[in-house]
Parts: structure tokens; C-alpha cells; sequence
């Protein structure tokens, strides 16, 4: 008899303070995919915790000192949660770990990957508002081929909108997988990766949309697999070891 396969361990990130609902959301997401999801907070870093996957959520901008640039607007900046998500970035790229960053989670993402970010987006705006809402009122535009656009199996999806900054340059190794109708960078992912994506909405909110659940359920699939190899590995090597 096959043995029952433990549900993957997914890691959530968020501030000490505030951001409840979002993560939980996320967490409901992860449960409902069939993942364990845990907390992790700077408050409560959890270190030594072995995870299968990472989601990094939403909330403040990122300080622009972590890509060389200036402040342009007022700063709302958590140093102690940047540092606390950079760990788990650049843990999650050293081990090829699934990662979903979500809003200022995709933003410091590509951060990390050496790209930079639009301090201010009122001013790139034409086609869309910069209004923020939790409803699915912003076109995102898929790009083919890719993995998002395989994930979703549509050229466009409605998603929603509760950010000021956005993606500029895009950093190493990944590439723009969905703009919105200004252009603006809604989703990155790095194709050499089994799951590795950005996107800039939050699809937490939109978890009554399939297309949005798909999100949460290809991170968990990522983590299961991985999981399973690493396990197989381990079995290879003990079996060496007696051998």
C-alpha cells in the first residue's frame, strides 16, 4: 500500500503588524490546495524551519535603498520585514524552492534578481485608474507561451488593484509574463524554474475566480513534486550508505 504523501510545508511571510486578512486568505488559498501553510513574521521568524515553498505577500513599499535609488514619494518602508523576506527570497532561489510572490512580494522579488522598481505609478497611467480595489476591474494581458499563460489557458484575465509601485527593469534570468493596459509589468516568472513567479495583483481576493485558485494550486503541485524528489534522493542515499 502506498504511503499517504505529507501535504507540503508552505511558508507565508508578512508584517509583525497588520496584514491579517491577506494572509489568511493565503493561507486558506494554500489549505484549499491542499498545502500546510505557516506564518512567518519578523516577530516570529521561525529559524531553521524547513519549507517546501515560499509565498511573499503584499503591504508596504519596498525601501529603494535595496536597488540603489533615491526616495521619490512619501516612505512607508518595514526594514525589518525586507530583510525577513530577502532571507526567504534568496533561500528559496539557493534551493530551487516553488515561490509565489504577490504584489510587493513579486516587486521584491525581482528586486533580488537585480531589477528595479517605478516609485510612483499615477503619472504611467492612461488606459487604467490608479484607484485601488479588491475587485477584478483591470485587464492583464498574457503573454504566450509562457507559464502563466499556460497556467491560466487565456490571453486576458480580469484582476484587481491595490499597489502605487510597480516593476521597471526587469531583473536576471526572468521575464514579463502579463501587463496591464498601460503596460505596466503585471506578472514575472523565471522559465528556467519549475515555479518561480511574480504577480502584482492579489489574488487572495479573488480566490471565487478559478483562474486565481490555479495560482495556489501550481505552487502547492511545485512543492509536492519537490518534496517527493528530495524524499526519493534521500532514499537513493541511504540505500547507497547501507550498500
Amino acid at each position: 500500500m502506498a504511503r499517504h504523501q505529507p501535504r507540503p510545508l508552505i511558508a507565508v511571510t508578512g508584517p509583525s503588524r497588520g496584514g491579517l486578512a491577506p494572509r489568511w486568505l493565503v493561507a486558506l488559498a494554500l489549505r484549499l490546495a491542499g498545502a500546510r501553510p505557516v506564518m512567518l513574521t519578523p516577530r516570529q521568524p521561525k529559524p531553521g524551519l524547513v519549507v517546501d515553498g515560499v509565498v511573499i505577500t503584499g503591504g508596504h513599499d519596498v525601501d529603494p535603498v535595496l536597488y540603489a535609488a533615491a526616495p521619490e514619494v512619501t516612505p512607508k518602508y518595514d526594514a525589518e520585514r525586507d530583510a525577513l523576506e530577502i532571507a526567504m527570497i534568496d533561500h528559496a532561489l539557493a534551493q530551487d524552492l516553488p515561490l509565489l510572490g504577490i504584489c510587493r512580494g513579486a516587486q521584491l522579488l525581482n528586486v533580488r534578481r537585480g531589477g528595479n522598481l517605478f516609485q510612483e505609478l499615477r503619472s504611467r497611467r492612461k488606459r487604467t485608474s490608479n484607484r485601488w480595489t479588491i475587485l477584478p476591474l483591470k485587464t492583464l494581458c498574457i503573454e504566450p507561451r509562457t507559464a502563466l499563460h499556460r497556467l491560466l489557458a487565456t490571453n486576458a484575465e480580469r484582476i484587481n488593484s491595490l499597489h502605487n509601485q510597480g516593476i521597471d527593469r526587469i531583473g536576471d534570468g526572468l521575464q514579463v509574463s502579463g501587463r496591464d493596459l498601460d503596460g505596466i509589468v503585471q506578472a514575472i516568472e523565471d522559465p528556467a524554474r519549475p515555479f518561480l513567479m511574480g504577480v502584482q495583483w492579489h489574488p487572495e481576493f479573488l480566490l471565487y475566480r478559478l483562474g486565481q485558485r490555479k495560482l495556489f494550486r501550481a505552487l502547492t503541485e511545485a512543492a509536492r513534486q519537490d518534496r517527493r524528489a528530495s524524499a526519493a534522493d534521500a532514499n537513493e542515499q541511504h540505500e547507497h550508505d547501507r550498500g
